[in-house]
């Protein structure tokens, strides 16, 4: 989680929303992104997202079962499916999202009768340091 909070200051520092993400396998890190919609200009280019895609290409595979994503901020209902299609094994994100999540908040995309594979799912890690980031963005510019 250090990693993806690191990515997460990197983010803001290049006026995206601070979320940094990062996928290991077998302990070692695979693929790690950072929010990146604002300098791709692609609103899917979510931290998770952008690690999902580099993590299967680094692996030559499309699914990345045995994966572990870590990420500072309750993945969004794409993000989670996202997951989900990708096989990824277990989801650990720092802070919740209670306006934006798709995982324990919203559509809890994993409770879903028609999701197609769970990961097991970890919250809390790097909470507090990810929690203040997140509002010293917003204050910043409001």
């Amino acid at each position: 989680m250090r990693r993806a909070l690191d990515l997460a200051a990197v983010a803001a520092d290049s006026g995206e929303v601070p979320v940094g993400a990062v996928i290991t396998c077998d302990g070692e890190i695979v693929a790690e992104a950072r929010n990146a919609m604002r300098g791709q200009l692609d609103p899917t280019a979510h931290a998770e997202i952008v690690a999902i895609r580099h993590a299967a290409t680094r692996l030559g595979r499309d699914r990345l079962d045995g994966c572990e994503l870590w990420v500072t901020l309750e993945p969004c209902a794409m993000c989670a499916a996202a997951m989900s299609l990708a096989r990824i094994s277990k989801v650990t994100f720092a802070a919740e999202d209670p306006k934006g999540g798709g995982v324990v908040h919203g559509a809890r995309v994993f409770n879903q009768p028609t999701c197609h594979h769970r990961p097991e799912v970890f919250s809390g890690i790097g909470e507090g340091e990810a929690a203040e980031q997140l509002k010293a963005f917003f204050a910043a510019r409001r």
